[in-house]
């Protein structure tokens, strides 16, 4: 029998960061999810939590790690929980975290990107308390009448009152009879699997309550659902999205995390201490109370914010290289990762970056030197025929643009 910490203690933990919008279904979500805790408790039993993710592409990126965190907390808790991959529902295309819909897959490009999200996933969750699943194992096997059953429990009147369909009803733009099944689709995950406990973003209530509804129809006790804010990706504005092109990978390597965060907008701070690190709200609040009165720089702020990000995926010690770094590049000096090219004779700069592969040919590197985006050790070059680099003046930096760096070594 697992012994669970008190009820009391669960809750603060759980509720943390939980937003629905609307404060009744909190009120609800809240008292139904003490009771299966209480009941679990009493009776050594774990609860049964999921959360399932889409393999649209082949890498997790910051906003998946808010749900996954959530898991993760369950699991220290003793729960069960389960990561779902929708290597069915990927498909299939899900409209909710846009107003148009998704570009369909196959199952073998789902299955693909399936095995690199779990890898990644386990960099978050314990593997060895995580039960893995993908749901074309039942979903492929649904009949049609299966699938008529499903839709008897809803009207065409709640999927035309979603935010996302409703636009696009009124501007007169396409919405496929297949998107209505998504929900459908996810709510059976939640039959199939026998949860307690469903959790994600807010844009996927309708959704996780779908699933409540099919459970009650079916006569199952209906899951409790929890969701969470959206992260905000870099433009910081749109959520977080690899196909928007805004994401944060957590397989990136350290130094372009760090980067990546360092250069969002101030106003994201709040949104990202609170869902992305594992600092306490009494921490994240006195830091923001800091940055308000002035004493606390927005670029400061975010430097501490980056450097924990990567701290979490990659280790403290790369992430306190990835700060040095940071401040290495902001004053024109190389990062200590910079590929490096040995040079055996003295070469102009042109020819230089185009054989160390830093640019596709000679004219992009020179209408790089033009455009007066080339330094060589600190210096803008003006030239880059006359400018030379030669194996005897010991190390040399490129640097191209603010990013892009190349250590020169002698060959001999």
């Amino acid at each position: 029998m697992t012994d669970f910490a008190p009820v009391e203690e669960q809750m603060n933990i759980l509720m943390r960061g939980v937003e629905f919008g609307d404060e009744q279904t909190r009120t609800n979500m809240e008292r139904e999810l003490r009771l299966r805790l209480e009941e679990s408790r009493g009776e050594g039993r774990p609860l049964r939590v999921y959360c399932g993710f889409d393999p649209t592409s082949s890498d997790l990126h910051l906003g998946h790690t808010v749900p996954l965190r959530k898991l993760r907390q369950f699991q220290e808790l003793g729960h069960t929980v389960v990561f779902l991959i929708g290597t069915f529902t990927g498909t299939i295309g899900d409209p909710s975290d846009k107003e148009s819909a998704r570009t369909q897959q196959s199952l073998e490009e789902a299955m693909e990107n399936a095995r690199s999200f779990t890898q990644q996933a386990n960099r978050v969750l314990d593997p060895e308390k995580t039960v893995v699943d993908y749901n074309h194992r039942w979903l492929s096997e649904l009949d049609f009448g299966g699938v008529i059953r499903l839709a008897s429990s809803f009207t065409v009147q709640q999927f035309l009152a979603r935010d996302n369909f409703s636009k696009r009803h009124a501007k007169g733009e396409p919405i496929w009879l297949h998107e209505f099944f998504y929900a459908l689709m996810q709510g059976y995950d939640a039959i199939m699997l026998e949860t307690d406990v469903q959790i994600g973003g807010t844009d996927q209530l309708f959704n996780l309550m779908a699933g409540r509804t099919l459970m009650n129809a079916r006569g199952m006790r209906p899951q409790v659902v929890l969701t969470f804010p959206i992260l905000v990706g870099t433009d910081g504005h749109r959520r977080m999205s690899k196909s928007s092109g805004n994401h944060i990978g957590i397989d990136e390597a350290p130094g372009v995390i760090f980067t990546k965060v360092v250069n969002l907008p101030d106003h994201t701070f709040r949104n990202f201490a609170e869902l992305v690190t594992r600092w306490g709200q009494e921490e994240i609040d006195q830091m923001l109370e800091q940055m308000e009165a002035g004493a606390l720089e927005p670029q400061a702020a975010k430097r501490v914010l980056a450097q924990e990000i990567v701290g979490i995926f990659h280790g403290e010690e790369k992430a306190v290289q990835a700060a040095v770094d940071a401040g290495r590049m902001h004053e024109g000096a190389a990062p200590s990762d910079a590929p490096q090219f040995e040079l055996s004779q003295e070469m102009n700069v042109l020819d230089l970056m185009s054989a160390a592969g830093m640019v596709r040919s000679k004219g992009e590197a020179r209408r790089l030197v033009q455009q007066g985006g080339v330094r060589l050790n600190g210096e803008t070059v003006g030239d880059g025929v006359q400018t030379s680099v030669s194996p005897n003046g010991g190390e040399s930096i490129i640097q191209v643009g603010r990013k892009r760096f190349l250590r020169v070594v002698s060959a001999e």
